[in-house]
């Protein structure tokens, strides 16, 4: 499995680099770059792919939930934008790095896509993009608004988690499920 990380921020490269070397994240290639500069042709080959990668969170998510070897595209794009704590200047704030994530997606195809945005009202409005983009390339996209605390977390934020499937992902989840998972046994 080709694994690639990315994130342009020098800390969050160093983390990624210590836990892939101590075995706590897949091993893989981890790219420094902002996300404008980089092209298809480069990241097209990798299995997984971890955009705004910062400490691994969305990798040793999919460990934990036994995701394995199969593909998939995560990002956390930046909620400075959206957040009450930011700006606030959202679809106008140069961190807004949806368009950059999006063509990256539509030009890769990924089958499943996970994220996360903060659930604002404007992370909110944000996330209705998203799903128009991807819905308009075919991918079928739900989403969840979290709160930190009902994951043990204790702190109120607030987080909007979405996936999306192409319709060749769900036909294989279907097949997964079914021939994984026997139908109880009754009488």
């Amino acid at each position: 499995m080709k694994v690639y990380y990315n994130d342009n921020h020098p800390y969050c490269v160093e983390w990624l680099k210590n836990l892939i070397t101590a075995g706590h994240l897949p091993r893989g290639d981890v790219d420094n770059r902002p996300i404008q500069k980089i092209l298809e042709s480069e990241v097209s080959d990798y299995d997984q792919r971890h955009w705004f990668a910062g400490i691994g969170g969305w990798p040793h998510a999919l460990r934990l939930a036994e995701w394995g070897d199969r593909p998939v595209d995560t990002g956390s794009c930046p909620c400075q934008p959206f957040s009450v704590a930011g700006k606030q200047k959202g679809f106008n704030d140069e961190r807004h790095l949806w368009p950059e994530f999006f063509r990256l997606i539509r030009e890769c195809r990924p089958s499943t896509i996970f994220g996360e945005q903060v659930a604002s009202k404007a992370g909110r409005e944000w996330l209705a993009g998203v799903f128009t983009d991807l819905e308009s390339m075919g991918y079928a996209v739900a989403g969840a608004d979290l709160c930190a605390a009902g994951v043990s977390t204790p702190h109120i934020r607030q987080r909007l988690y979405w996936v999306a499937n192409t319709q060749e992902c769900r036909d294989d989840i279907g097949t997964q499920r079914y021939s994984r998972w026997e139908a109880p046994q009754f009488g």
